[in-house]
């Protein structure tokens, strides 16, 4: 097994304005240390936790070009990347929702999409049997002509696009198992037959008007969009049960030439962004399925770009899990929350309800 992992120390100097939390400094909010949860420290430590146990040793460790200006206009308007180029080159500033950057930022945003786009085209070139992409800052929020939730670009449209331009694939399947609403790339896709679009998160978190079962796609895109909202508290059973009754089956039906998944790991028990219950395993056993499933389908053809993930202590353990399972490794890191997570699970009440909810779901997809 060969995979490729993609990083750049650039993506770590992405920086965002004076923020405590998720609030602007100023008036009553004080300054903090931390700044926007979205921070460096969560990918960095994540590669040094794979350098630490020797599992980077299993990993074609490589770097990326930026995505060019051709890769970027397949998804994003020109409007909108000029001016996001100008407020960069000006020093920084905000574009969006909760999207501040640095001096610069306009070509880290696109040394993170040159990540991800860098790890599909390996695979699909046959390089590599799988790779994963730390892309930073994250993209599966942004619209193409909207940035929100700390996403500039849309790092796995602006892969999808590239690829397709150049011939590597005709059909394209997305996993989003951030515990945030895959809005973006939902979006970019919504009205294509070519790309199928699914998203795992808890619902109305974050941005709370969309991401409803019942948006399915428009147009030549109807039914290629597939939304999964989980309630609060839902844990490693729901999540598995989610990815087998509902996720896994859709795309197999797709049957796609590539699987890539939006992978955040704020759906963990700890995060500060969520408040669902999945553990390292949860990821780990996760990854195992989307695998099998690529083994199936596309030949094992599985990119993996990292989103979401806010609890600096808890996602290198997450990541580590992942990589572990897509390279084969027997380097393991062991979890330090193993005895105290499957404690907070839900009860056998709550993974019943969880159940019905789910239930209903696959009956309206006649699953």
């Amino acid at each position: 097994m060969t995979t490729g992992f993609f990083w750049d120390e650039r993506c770590f100097w992405h920086g965002g304005g004076n923020y405590a939390g998720m609030l602007p400094v100023g008036g009553l909010v004080q300054p903090t240390n931390g700044g926007l949860p979205e921070s460096p420290e969560t990918k960095r430590r994540l590669k040094n936790l794979i350098e630490v146990t020797g599992l980077a040793r299993d990993l074609v460790m490589r770097g990326a070009a930026p995505a060019d200006t051709a890769d970027l206009l397949r998804v994003h308007p020109a409007h909108y990347l000029d001016r996001f180029k100008a407020l960069s080159d000006a020093g920084g500033g905000e574009l969006g929702r909760r999207t501040p950057f640095g001096p610069g930022g306009y070509e880290i945003a696109a040394l993170s999409a040159g990540l991800a786009k860098a790890a599909l085209f390996t695979v699909l070139q046959g390089e590599m049997d799988n790779a994963y992409a730390l892309s930073r800052p994250p993209g599966h929020h942004c619209l193409p002509d909207f940035p929100n939730g700390f996403c500039l670009l849309n790092n796995i449209g602006i892969a999808i696009e590239a690829a397709r331009a150049a011939g590597l694939a005709q059909r394209f399947a997305v996993l989003d198992w951030d515990v945030h609403h895959g809005n973006g790339t939902e979006a970019v896709f919504y009205d294509r037959a070519d790309v199928l679009t699914v998203s795992i998160h808890q619902d109305r978190n974050y941005p709370m008007d969309t991401g409803a079962f019942a948006d399915r796609g428009t147009g030549a895109g109807a039914g290629c969009n597939l939304n999964i909202p989980l309630p609060p508290g839902t844990g490693h059973k729901g999540y598995l049960a989610a990815m087998d009754r509902l996720a896994l089956p859709a795309i197999r039906a797709f049957a796609p030439d590539v699987l890539i998944i939006a992978c955040g790991y704020d759906a963990a028990a700890n995060d500060p962004l969520g408040r669902m219950l999945a553990t390292a395993d949860t990821f780990a056993q996760m990854t195992t399925r989307v695998m099998e499933l690529a083994r199936d389908i596309c030949r094992g053809r599985l990119v993996m770009v990292h989103e979401g993930g806010y609890s600096e202590t808890y996602v290198p353990f997450c990541g580590h899990a992942v990589l572990q399972k897509m390279a084969g490794s027997a380097v393991h890191a062991p979890d330090p929350f193993v005895e105290v997570f499957p404690l907070r699970q839900p009860d056998a009440g709550f993974d019943a309800y969880l159940d019905l909810v789910i239930a209903g779901m696959a009956a309206h997809l006649g699953a």
